[in-house]
């Protein structure tokens, strides 16, 4: 057993992000080395390459080196990817209700997941088009009816004044997707309880499926 840790080219090769826990950003020598042009390098880290374990990895690839977007009230640093539909987004915080952040997608995020960078105690704030409110990616919780970054426009997220996205001072990393035909999916279902269960339509043969009860608790399952 092990948890998911989150690398990306924003904050930085070997800066990693636990997704089991709140803990703040912690340099992990030895993770991910390097992000190359055909994949990535690691070193000798227990999370990504102990000796004789097995690893997968999930990759997305964004725009390369991030850079300033002033589409927002506070300027925020931006990876994207706008043709699949994926941007990375950094920024800090200054405690002032109603701020925005760029997020260079040029369409409205469907999917979002938020962590404070330097905060040890900041849950991963999860939130999408599919649901009203806000679930937390390191708990088991059903969505609750809040939230810190909704409304959601095709140029930026707006903040609240909140630990989670906009405490002042505070370092913030946020993965936005926007759907794109043939690239990504994002939608809501209501199980049967039968072996014959319902079908969720894609457009297309998925590799990759995540998928959380949101009217009560239960686990993440990919």
């Amino acid at each position: 057993t092990e948890g998911h840790i989150i690398f990306d080219s924003v904050r930085g090769a070997n800066e990693r992000l636990l997704a089991m826990g709140t803990q703040a950003e912690a340099t992990a020598t030895g993770g991910v080395n390097s992000f190359d042009e055909d994949g990535y390098s690691t070193g000798v880290y227990t999370g990504t390459n102990q000796s004789g374990q097995d690893y997968v990895a999930w990759c997305w690839k964004a725009g390369g080196a991030a850079v300033s977007n002033t589409d927002g009230s506070i300027t925020s640093q931006v990876s994207v990817n706008q043709d699949a539909g994926f941007s990375i987004v950094s920024w800090t915080g200054n405690a002032t209700g109603g701020a925005t952040v760029g997020h260079g997608l040029d369409k409205s995020p469907d999917f979002t997941i938020v962590k404070s960078r330097t905060n040890s105690t900041r849950p991963w704030a999860v939130e999408s088009s599919v649901f009203t409110g806000r679930m937390l990616l390191n708990t088991t919780d059903a969505v609750a009816q809040f939230s810190h970054l909704k409304p959601y426009t095709d140029t930026v997220l707006t903040l609240e004044v909140g630990t989670t996205s906009n405490e002042s001072g505070g370092k913030y990393i946020a993965y936005c997707w926007a759907e794109i035909e043939g690239y990504s999916k994002f939608g809501s279902y209501v199980g049967n309880g039968s072996t014959d269960g319902p079908f969720v339509y894609c457009g297309f043969k998925p590799a990759w499926v995540m998928f959380k009860r949101t009217d009560t608790t239960g686990n993440w399952a990919i």
